[in-house]
């Protein structure tokens, strides 16, 4: 990555969430074994054959496998060993659709295809860099948009008060790692996802900062050196992946890791989140959300399942 952009020359990157493995594509608008599509520029129209939708439903995890989930969590965070840890799970899906089939018919900012593997449908930005600045989009809250005043809940909410601030500080943190002069430029913003099976609000805030004059060659110390996502970890993040770890039991692989887009000049990437990946002939759906002192279990399992949907109208 640094090579590439000190030549500034095009590339896409993937990276699973432990950083044991990744993608590096040269040329990337030039081949096919993989599919991308950032903000509208990608090969993902190389893709011509779609599919219709008929079906789409999934298995919920039991909600006492979720609490005891949960309560190692919750038991992390009573031990002041973290502030905010993103607990997720993995929850069966069935589909007409393949995996392809969904990311031909996605809309988001962030899509991905790594043909029978995964695809992520992601509204979530990582980072992005261009003409000397860098930025991020935590995104902390969702809600059902069609619930009464829901903007009005979402944003009076003291739990997801509690979480956006963390994951705000945390980021804001991260970022000055690698820039300077770091501000928070919009604080919890409100947006509509539309999906499938219902509109939801998403709140998020907005983070910048300067890089160095020569940031192009130093692409991907810049990236790594803010690895994992905090979005999608938690803080601090050392003694919170411990507590991931324990309560997941299991990796999470390309799930809530990063990919991006590098076109020569600007770079953008996104957390692949809104992820379903094949396991043998099975389809799974992999959610998540972030949990505090605060946290309801029942609300949280709610979110986990409100989470699940295609980003396109059926």
């Amino acid at each position: 990555m640094n090579e590439y952009g000190k030549k500034q020359l095009p590339f896409v990157f993937i990276l699973n969430f432990e950083m044991t493995e990744g993608y590096f594509i040269e040329s990337p608008l030039e081949q096919s074994d993989i599919y991308f599509q950032i903000h509208g520029k990608g090969n993902k129209s190389f893709l011509k054959k779609k599919e219709n939708m008929s079906f789409f439903t999934f298995r919920p995890i039991p909600r006492d496998e979720y609490h005891k989930k949960f309560q190692i969590v919750r038991n992390g965070l009573l031990r002041g060993d973290s502030f905010l840890t993103n607990l997720t799970v993995k929850i069966p899906v069935e589909t007409n659709l393949s995996l392809s089939g969904i990311f031909q018919l996605s809309q988001a900012p962030f899509q991905l295809l790594v043909p029978d593997q995964f695809v992520s449908f992601s509204p979530e930005c990582f980072v992005s860099i261009r003409n000397g600045r860098i930025s991020t989009y935590p995104m902390k809250g969702t809600i059902d948009a069609n619930i009464p005043d829901a903007e009005e809940i979402i944003l009076n909410d003291s739990k997801e008060i509690a979480e956006h601030n963390t994951i705000v500080d945390l980021l804001r943190n991260d970022l000055s790692r690698v820039a300077t002069k770091v501000t928070v430029k919009r604080f919890r913003y409100v947006e509509k996802i539309f999906t499938n099976k219902k509109d939801i609000l998403q709140v998020s805030s907005e983070i910048t900062g300067d890089l160095p004059v020569n940031y192009h060659s130093h692409l991907g110390d810049i990236i790594f050196g803010m690895l994992p996502a905090g979005s999608v970890s938690g803080a601090p993040k050392a003694s919170t992946l411990e507590i991931i770890r324990s309560a997941e039991k299991e990796t999470r692989g390309y799930y809530t890791g990063i990919f991006g887009y590098y076109d020569g000049n600007a770079l953008e990437s996104g957390v692949l989140i809104r992820f379903i990946e094949k396991d043998r002939e099975q389809l799974f759906f992999r959610s998540g959300g972030g949990i505090t002192a605060y946290s309801d279990p029942e609300k949280e399992y709610q979110e986990i399942l409100n989470k699940i949907y295609l980003p396109f109208i059926s």
